[in-house]
């Protein structure tokens, strides 16, 4: 391990290696215009001065390690990125710095950027960029002041990478006057407000008065703005040095015109030149295989998965580019370009590992400096030649500063595809450009990344145009079904489902609507049982806010945890005055949850404060799709911290550790279909009408409205929050400081059951009062087993039973008060375990 990748290891600095034998390179500037670097003594080895061809600014602060003007180790500028990235993961600290979004600046910053973001951990990276792609919107954009071209666009493949409300981490090479990352700011608040911003840069080189407009303008958007810098300082400019520098550039670019490529001000006009046939040079191609469908940087966005499969895919890359070396080759230099930065700068770092070559590393520019040879100046040779991506503001030339005359014995050059187009291969393009001056021009093409037409998924559903709950009480990412004919008698269903035929997601059941007595006894459930959910909603949570997160977003399963997550929202306002957010998303047995809510609630909020919430557990089948829904998510998408533990109001079955009691009692909520839920049906998966792009669907039962009652059960349940609070909140530190562990005693159970009954099929078996109660409701039940001397937790299942003439059998030490057990053989003319035609 070399000294530089060990700083980086250690999160420090690596060494400068400017190849300066001790003389500073913006000693020719200082000493004609009059310009001092002030600050940190770190600032000469950091940074040389040049001289601008720019109406706005005379001097330019030249980086030596940010592998743009001045070749570097790759090591060494892949090395301050990281380390700066670290930096700014200690400042944000570990929760917040997985929620960040790091932004860099094109063009000189887009490889710094990344690498920050590299040192940052799990944050998403998007650069700006000039080259607009047809058909995809900005997601914002800025000026640049004192730039030659200052258009910046913001072009992230998916629009939602910019709007969550984590830290927004905004890195450029130097910190001049603040006004570059004013302008973004300023854009990007507006749209995407938040609370945080971090400002990174190599070097801070503001005024005093530059770094009080920081601070005043981060108490005008009410946001906390921090600057990360690896030096700082200021530039100390006398009167009329714009107009003198001017003087300067055009009084040496007359002189050295005719000098060549040392201390030229145009190689490419004046320097030696290739072929005098005026053939393009040889040129050995090296096939880089790169990863397919991996962006060439962050452009468009770059993900941590697109991370992962880079590093994997790095050491075969650089062992290819090694192949293509010529034998004994002693010095390799790695050209990237322009905005394209990141990724030569790591082929040129893995390289670095690889051979034992010395490898140096920079990219070309559009940037017009004027070359001197000489030690004191930062730009020694300059080469010019035409651009070659079609830019989108016309053609234009092109620079390659201190490659010309370097003695490298191989120059690899990196562009994308974009790029690699016939003025690249020109006799005086690039490439040509660049034989005059090496032995040896290698091309490597990274794939231009085209990203798809951004796919903006919806906006969640809410009240009253979707379900009668109020719009701030949950959010629904689902999509709307309800004039779509969904419904099936329940005998089709059954049968369809049981002979393969269909799953029971693709259709819904008929509702069921209650008569007037069972209406009764939901009102009497209900009186009865208010303080006891009450309380379980108190227990779970306290338990989340304690131990899953201090801010949660409760995230409910459609449709039966819908109504749980509403009631702990209304806990949190009742006794900690928070605002939670929550949703209703679709999960479906042996299908798995929806991956476009996931998709959606990872672009809007931190994974890791998601807690998703059921109604109650039965076996714990749901418990087991969820974990394994959510591994398949984490590889297809690279997207981490989504917690498989539901939090529940009771857990019969013992399947959960966060929940509000483990009795199996009757939850109210659990004896009707949509009018105690919203109005909202179960969710819909059919392939006909959810897209691979589409939440999962569902049905608003508007005309079921006379007879809903989803807001009273609620609003009967929170009236007893103030008497239960106390108790609650003493019988969640209990749980807190339990063994919690699940037994899974109810899938044994339930697997006991299945074979004791004949049955073969734990699917078929549904444990738990509420899981019961949906056998009575939708499916054809064979039978429902009650625990002996359970009482009027099941008044409501006798009266379903006997009204579809299905016999109820007490059962001696049954773990749940009661489980229902689906027809096993079901077909219409099939008949009930007393064999008496079932009634539907």
């Amino acid at each position: 391990m070399d000294e530089a990748e060990k700083a980086v290891n250690e999160g420090e600095h690596p060494e400068v290696r400017d190849g300066s034998g001790g003389v500073w390179s913006g000693d020719w500037v200082a000493e004609r215009l009059g310009v001092e670097l002030v600050g940190d003594d770190r600032l000469t080895g950091l940074l040389g001065l040049a001289l601008r061809r720019n109406p706005k600014r005379a001097h330019l602060l030249v980086s030596n390690v940010l592998g743009k003007h001045v070749p570097q180790a790759p090591s060494v500028v892949y090395g301050h990125g990281v380390a700066l990235g670290r930096r700014v993961r200690e400042l944000l600290g570990e929760d917040e710095a997985r929620r960040a979004v790091v932004l860099g600046y094109a063009e000189t910053a887009t490889g710094l950027g990344h690498s920050v973001a590299d040192g940052l951990g799990l944050a998403p990276y998007l650069h700006s960029t000039r080259r607009p792609v047809p058909g995809l919107a900005p997601a914002g954009g800025f000026e640049e002041s004192h730039s030659h071209a200052t258009s910046h666009l913001l072009l992230p493949e998916d629009p939602a990478l910019l709007a969550g409300d984590g830290p927004l981490v905004l890195v450029d090479d130097e910190f001049s006057t603040g006004n570059t990352v004013l302008n973004t700011v300023r854009d990007l608040h507006e749209r995407y407000p938040r609370r945080w911003y971090v400002v990174v840069a190599l070097v801070d080189m503001r005024s005093a008065a530059d770094a009080g407009r920081l601070e005043e303008f981060a108490r005008e958007i009410g946001a906390r703005v921090d600057l990360v810098a690896a030096a700082s300082g200021t530039v100390r400019l006398p009167d009329g040095v714009l107009e003198k520098g001017q003087e300067l550039v055009a009084r040496y670019e007359a002189e050295n015109a005719p000098l060549g490529a040392r201390g030229t001000a145009r190689a490419s006009a004046t320097g030696p030149q290739p072929d005098d046939d005026g053939t393009a040079p040889h040129v050995t191609h090296v096939d880089l295989d790169w990863p397919s469908g991996l962006p060439d940087g962050g452009r468009h966005g770059f993900t941590p998965a697109h991370r992962i499969r880079l590093e994997a895919a790095l050491p075969a890359m650089a062992a290819r580019i090694a192949e293509a070396l010529p034998p004994g080759v002693r010095r390799v230099h790695v050209l990237g370009f322009e905005e394209l930065m990141y990724a030569p700068l790591r082929l040129a770092e893995a390289l670095e590992r690889t051979t034992d070559a010395e490898v140096r590393y920079s990219t070309t520019t559009r940037s017009p400096v004027l070359a001197l040879d000489d030690p004191g100046y930062a730009i020694r040779t300059r080469l010019a030649f035409p651009a070659h991506d079609d830019p989108a503001d016309g053609p234009g030339e092109r620079y390659a500063y201190n490659v010309a005359g370097a003695g490298s014995d191989a120059v690899v050059v990196v562009v994308d595809s974009a790029a690699d187009t016939p003025a690249l291969h020109a006799p005086d393009g690039l490439l040509a450009r660049l034989a005059a001056y090496t032995p040896e021009v290698l091309l490597a093409v990274v794939p231009s990344y085209v990203p798809e037409r951004p796919r903006m998924l919806p906006a969640p559903l809410r009240g009253p145009a979707f379900s009668s709950y109020a719009p701030e009480e949950v959010g629904w990412l689902l999509q709307d079904l309800s004039d779509v004919t969904l419904e099936a008698p329940t005998e089709e269903r059954e049968e369809a489902i049981q002979s393969g035929g269909a799953h029971y997601a693709e259709s819904l059941p008929v509702e069921y609507q209650p008569s007037e007595q069972y209406q009764e006894l939901f009102h009497a459930a209900l009186t009865v049982s208010a303080a006891r959910i009450a309380r379980a909603v108190g227990v779970v949570t306290e338990t989340v806010l304690a131990e899953r997160s201090p801010r949660p977003v409760l995230v409910s399963l459609a449709r039966a945890g819908t109504p749980v997550g509403i009631l702990m929202r209304r806990w949190a306002q009742h006794r900690h005055g928070l605002d939670l957010p929550h949703y209703a998303v679709s999960i479906v047995r042996g299908r798995g949850i929806d991956a476009n809510a996931l998709r959606w609630l990872a672009a809007h909020h931190d994974p890791r404060d998601v807690v998703f919430v059921d109604g109650w557990t039965g076996k714990g089948a749901i418990t087991r799709e969820l974990a394994q829904a959510l591994t398949e998510f984490e590889k297809s998408d690279g997207v981490t911290g989504f917690d498989p533990e539901i939090a529940v109001l009771a857990d019969p079955g013992s399947c959960v550790r966060t929940y509000g009691t483990r009795e199996d009692f009757l939850i109210p909520s659990a004896c009707l279909n949509s009018t105690v839920s919203g109005l909202v049906s179960r969710t819909v998966l059919r392939a006909d009408l959810v897209g691979p792009h589409d939440f999962h669907g569902a049905k608003f039962y508007r005309e079921l409205a006379a007879t809903d009652v989803s807001v009273a059960f609620l609003d009967a349940v929170s009236a007893r929050f103030p008497e239960v609070a106390d108790a609650a909140c003493a019988q969640a530190a209990e749980l807190l400081a339990a063994d919690r562990t699940p037994t899974w005693e109810g899938w044994a159970a339930v697997e006991r059951i299945s074979e004791e009954y004949g049955i073969h099929d734990v699917n078929l078996v549904k444990p738990g009062v509420g899981e019961t109660t949906r056998v009575m409701l939708r499916r054809v039940p064979w039978k429902v087993l009650a625990r002996a001397g359970a009482g009027s937790d099941l008044d409501h299942v006798r009266l379903l039973a006997e009204q579809r003439g299905v016999p109820v059998e007490e059962v001696d030490a049954l773990p749940y008060t009661c489980v229902g057990l689906i027809h096993p053989k079901y077909t219409r003319g099939a008949t009930g375990a007393d064999g008496k035609a079932v009634t539907l």
